[in-house]
This record gives structure tokens, sequence and C-alpha cells, in this order.
């Protein structure tokens, strides 16, 4: 069956928001949530009533979802949508977004994401993250993110002959990044010597392999390019997007995500190539899901990710500037806020607003998210591809 795409044209993103992130935090989720709120309506000028649709991510917000947030905000959206989708939860908002503001059910769009962090709420979380995990896989000690990407990238690594110097690259070139971001929780340099030499966590998984999970919030507006220019505020146009969902089931291993799917739709419906993207985010918990999009969403072909990174500088001013801001394994994981991070910050890259290092000539971008895991594989995946005004 062929599908037409209709464009987003005349839909853009704006104000790309960070609430800075803390180790630990004694607020709710809502409480960050709201914080994004207010942050968006200072970056605007935009009071909550303007806002009357929202998207909204949080793991933390349980019982509540956006519903329930909509009464303790004191929100009346006419338009209005939960994703708990993790890591996939920026972009995937933002698809739902621009078709609420194209279709005319909204005219503003806020997407936010926010997460606590108390101290005990990691392993809290992990208890109920879902009910396969529930019923297969935490009874049996297999207890969160650490193990599962064990797993992955123990078979991707005997699979396509990626080395731990390789994973490295990429952790040393982020926190190089981050060390320009503000919003930074890792300040200190990293070298290769260091992250080869860390103790291990969950082998082939080491200390620097893994994200700190901190609290903060993240989040965006979605508007018509018209009333963007009538506020004066720098915008993102939206080239193309995709998700899936689910991808692969016949794999007996993740060794490659939902974007493999759909790659060939993103640049045809954006208009661009691969190597015209000036930069890439990727969600980015581990090193080597990046190097599965790196393969997926095209940068390469599928098990060449090792030597791309070989051959490539991921820094900004690099060769191939990836995740720009330090990704989450050097500015820390707010939860579900950690699939908006990439994005706004690649927002903030293709207005010219980066808070760290500024790409060159930046027109063209990719942000990809990926959420969800369940033991042997993550369940969504998606990515979008921006442009300059």
């Amino acid at each position: 069956m062929t599908v037409k795409r209709m464009s987003y044209e005349g839909v853009v993103a704006v104000a790309p928001v960070t609430v800075p992130y803390i180790r630990y935090s004694h607020q709710t989720a809502h409480w960050w949530l709201g914080k994004a709120l207010k942050a968006l309506s200072d970056a605007t000028g935009l009071r909550s009533a303007d806002i009357d649709g929202y998207c909204v991510s949080s793991f933390d917000l349980f019982p509540d979802t956006a519903v329930g947030l909509t009464q303790h905000l004191g929100l009346s959206p006419r338009w209005l949508d939960h994703i708990p989708m993790g890591g996939a939860s920026g972009v995937v908002g933002l698809r739902r977004a621009a078709r609420a503001v194209q279709s005319g059910d909204a005219e503003v769009v806020g997407c936010i994401s926010a997460d606590s962090n108390h101290v005990d709420a990691f392993r809290n979380m992990l208890t109920a993250f879902s009910r396969f995990s529930q019923d297969a896989s935490f009874p049996y000690g297999s207890g969160g993110p650490n193990g599962n990407f064990a797993l992955l990238t123990d078979a991707y690594m005997k699979t396509y002959g990626a080395k731990r110097e390789d994973f490295g690259k990429i952790c040393v070139a982020q926190r190089e990044n981050a060390l320009k971001f503000p919003h930074a929780l890792m300040k200190k340099p990293l070298t290769l010597d260091q992250y080869m030499s860390a103790r291990p966590i969950a082998e082939p998984i080491h200390l620097f392999d893994c994200v700190m999970p901190c609290a903060g919030a993240e989040g965006f507006l979605v508007m018509s390019e018209e009333n963007a220019k009538a506020m004066n505020l720098p915008y993102a146009n939206i080239l193309s997007t995709i998700e899936r969902h689910n991808a692969f089931t016949e794999d007996p291993i993740q060794l490659r995500g939902g974007w493999a799917v759909d790659k060939d739709d993103l640049w045809s419906m954006a208009g661009v190539q691969p190597s015209q993207a000036k930069f890439l985010q990727t969600y980015d918990d581990y090193p080597v899901i990046s190097m599965m999009q790196f393969e997926d969403l095209g940068f390469c072909e599928k098990g060449e990710a090792p030597d791309f990174v070989r051959d490539n500088t991921l820094e900004v001013g690099g060769s191939f500037p990836h995740n720009t801001s330090g990704g989450q394994l050097s500015v820390g994981q707010a939860g579900a806020a950690g699939g908006y991070l990439g994005l706004t910050e690649g927002l903030r890259q293709i207005t010219g607003q980066a808070l760290g290092a500024q790409v060159e000539n930046c027109d063209v971008g990719v942000v990809a998210g990926f959420g969800m895991i369940n033991f042997d594989r993550g369940l969504c995946s998606a990515a979008a591809v921006l442009g300059s005004a």
C-alpha cells in the first residue's frame, strides 16, 4: 500500500527551553513541568492561556497523565496528548503537535517533558516500568537498562567488530562538547584512557557508557510560520519526520531499529541527503544505540558504524558533529526529558541560538529518538529532519 505523506509546510518549531538539571530533587514531575511551561512563557511572552495544545511526557507524572497535569497547573487546552515513549517522546511530540497545528485543532502547542529524581526513584520506576518487565524480567534479577544494553552491546560487538575504543571515542567527544554547554552536569574532561580504565558495570559496559539519572525539564513550542514571524521568534522548519514501533520482531536480539524501515521516506520527504546534514543528535543512553542510529538513518551502511566513528571527528567543529550539547552521557538523563534533549539542542543549532558551541553554516540537521527498552530491544524509534528559516 502506498501512502502519500503530507509535508509540514507552514508549521515550525520555536522557543527551545531547558530547566537546568540537578542530580536529585524532592520536587514532583508536576513542578518541573510547570517550570518548563514558565520558561516557554518567558521566552515568548505568551501566557499559558495562549497555548491551546499540549504534548506531555514524563515517567514520574504517574498516577497522573497529561489530563491530571491540566488541573494541577490550571490549564484548559483544546488539544492534548500524553506520549509515554521515553526517548522517542520529543520527536513523536513534534509530529503530533505539527499535525494539530496544521489541521487547525490547535494554534500553539507546548511540547514539554520532565522528570524528578528522588533518591530511590529510579529503582521504584524499574519495578513498574512495563508489564513485560514485571512478568518476565524483573523477577529474574534483570532490572534496568544496564543489563539490557550490555546484552545489546555484546551482540553488536560480536556481530560487527566494534571495540570499546570505538564507543569510547563517542563518549570522549560528547564530553568535549558538554564542557561548553552550561546545563551539562559532567564538567570534567574525559580522556580515552579514563574511559577504558573505568570500572565495569555490566560487561562489556563500563562506567562512562552509562547515563546518570537526574532531574530536569525540556520544552519547545509548535506553531504556524506566520505566527512565529509575527512574534519575531527564530524558528526551525520541519522538513520530515518518521516513527516506528516494535520493528523487526523476527530479529533474535536488536541490532537495528525502526529507523531502518522508514529512512528512505525520511530523506525523500525532506528533499535532502544524509551528507547534507550539519549535525546529528542521537538518543544516547548508551553509545551502542548511537552507532545503530548512524547506520539505520543512512549515514553509513549496516555494520559500518565502527569504521564511521574511526574515520570521523564527532565534536562540534569536527567532520561529523554529533550530540553537540554533550548528549545524555555528559549532560545527564532527566527521565523522559532525555528524549527531548537532542531536539531542543537541534532547534538551538538550527536557529543559531546554541548555548554551547555553534555548528557553522547550520541549515539542515537531524534529531533521532529511541525509547521503551524491554530486555532485548527498544520498542520506539523516531527521527526528524530540521531546516533553517
